[in-house]
């Protein structure tokens, strides 16, 4: 079959891709710009890269007429923008329509729970492109999740990090509300299990594990899996906005994520029936043997895909592959050079690890109170670390940065500030061999945004001098242990 992935950058796109192909489908990546797309090298292949917006209808026109089906992996969580429901309204009917054009005799999208009569905005936005899915003639597959359970998601992570880092948590009361989390893994086996089946076509399914937990018996169930003592405390007297300013000083979510979360939370979030059984019969994972899949994908370093991967302004706003030519005029720099005399490649594999749990070589608690300052005021801060601990392609989070360019083979690699600036920030990493000379060199870049841009550069000046020295003498000088 010939397969449209939309979202095919995203946390479930990236993971489902392999299986299309592993099920020789022929696979339509579409993503808005080529560079960020992540290719795996033992599929690139086997796909078709289209580049389009969902929000522009004419950019759609490139799409295969003969397309079999269409996966829907899109939505806006993670998005400030204040009318994002009419944003994600206009990108699925534009999707709808491109379909119309072509041979697609399935849609499948994946969904919430919406089995409750209140729901939170993002739920109802949801709904809403179900409703526009379903008025189109084309056969349509919903799957209706709760709580994700895998390395990299947004679910998890808020777990991992509540888990382990308080040992008491003053909880709100929305930690009693029930819900059913599923595993990674089979949402993606179901996933795979609908393309195509007959019995799927035009049917909305309730997916979950076996598990109906609150999320506080979610929490705690994770303490448990790490052989850790928490104690939870609720209490009535955090509203969802305090609730989600806590999540984001807490955890790695930032605060759009953390405020869609919250508000969510309100709804209980279980399956009214099993019926996707009947279609794709299918064992799923406890919620234990979730956790423990995805502690084993920690422990090797071989997360394969994050919610981080969605760029900070959300899925509808993004052109950050912009910023691969770091500008000239109207910009201030601090540059260091230093010439080295060990392996190149060992220099370059340190700068490969920078960030994250590696750390940034040189005051690392200067690095940490900034991010905690960008954190305070609604940024990233540091708390999205990085994917793996050796390995990041563009359009990796990295810290409060964003990869814009990893070329290995040219031994650069370039960081595009998403903290909270009064202006944009690169910072690029080179290693130069020139005439039997190996040097690092090492450029911070600021384009100040007015007045305050400059005297923010100018007040950071005393730091950049001995932070940036420091940093760069690390990265030559450091012993892994």
């Amino acid at each position: 079959m010939k397969i449209l992935l939309t979202g095919a950058n995203g946390y479930i796109g990236t993971r489902l891709l392999p299986l299309l192909i592993e099920a020789n489908h022929e696979v339509y990546c579409l993503v808005r710009d080529k560079r960020r797309f992540k290719e795996q090298t033992e599929v690139e292949s086997k796909i078709n890269v289209i580049t389009a917006d969902l929000l522009y209808e004419e950019s759609l026109k490139s799409i295969p007429k003969d397309i079999d089906a269409a996966y829907y992996l899109v939505h806006s969580m993670g998005n400030a923008h204040t009318d994002f429901r009419a944003l994600e309204e206009l990108s699925a009917k534009n999707f709808v329509n491109a379909m119309a054009d072509t041979n697609c005799k399935q849609i499948i999208y994946l969904t919430g729970i919406v089995n409750d009569e209140v729901l939170s905005e993002h739920l109802k936005s949801r709904l809403g492109v179900e409703d526009i899915i379903k008025e189109s003639k084309i056969a349509h597959t919903f799957l209706r999740a709760a709580i994700i359970i895998g390395s990299g998601s947004a679910s998890f992570e808020i777990i991992r990090d509540l888990t382990e880092k308080l040992p008491v948590m003053i909880a709100p009361k929305w930690l009693k509300t029930k819900c059913q989390p599923i595993a990674i893994r089979d949402v993606l086996s179901y996933l795979k299990g609908v393309l195509g089946n007959e019995k799927a076509l035009n049917q909305t399914f309730d997916v979950g594990g076996p598990d109906i937990l609150t999320y506080k018996e979610m929490l705690l169930g994770y303490a448990k899996a790490r052989k850790l003592k928490r104690y939870i405390i609720t209490v009535p007297i955090l509203s969802p906005r305090l609730s989600s300013y806590w999540l984001n000083i807490v955890t790695s979510v930032n605060y759009n994520i953390a405020s869609s979360l919250v508000e969510s939370m309100r709804n209980e979030v279980i399956c009214h029936d099993d019926k996707i059984r009947k279609v794709v019969p299918l064992k799923c994972f406890t919620y234990q043997e979730a956790l423990k899949l995805a502690f084993v994908k920690i422990e090797q370093n071989s997360i394969v895909s994050s919610w981080r991967d969605a760029l900070n302004k959300g899925y509808l706003n993004t052109s950050f592959m912009d910023q691969v030519k770091v500008p000239q005029n109207g910009t201030l720099s601090y540059k260091v050079k230093r010439e080295f005399e060990k392996d190149a490649e060992i220099v370059l594999s340190n700068i490969w690890s920078i960030g994250g749990n590696r750390g940034w070589y040189y005051l690392d608690w200067l690095w940490n109170l900034r991010g905690l300052i960008d954190q305070l005021v609604g940024g990233v801060g540091t708390r999205r670390g990085r994917r793996s601990g050796n390995h990041i392609v563009a359009g990796d989070a990295l810290d409060f940065w964003r990869v814009i360019l990893a070329d290995k083979n040219n031994k650069r690699l370039l960081l595009y500030a998403e903290m909270k600036l009064p202006g944009e920030a690169w910072l690029e990493f080179k290693v130069i061999e020139r005439h039997d000379k190996k040097f690092l060199s090492q450029v911070a870049t600021f384009r100040p945004n007015g007045l305050w841009g400059r005297m923010y550069w100018w007040l950071m000046w005393p730091f950049h001098i001995f932070i940036f020295n420091g940093m760069a003498k690390n990265l030559i000088n450091y012993k892994s242990i």
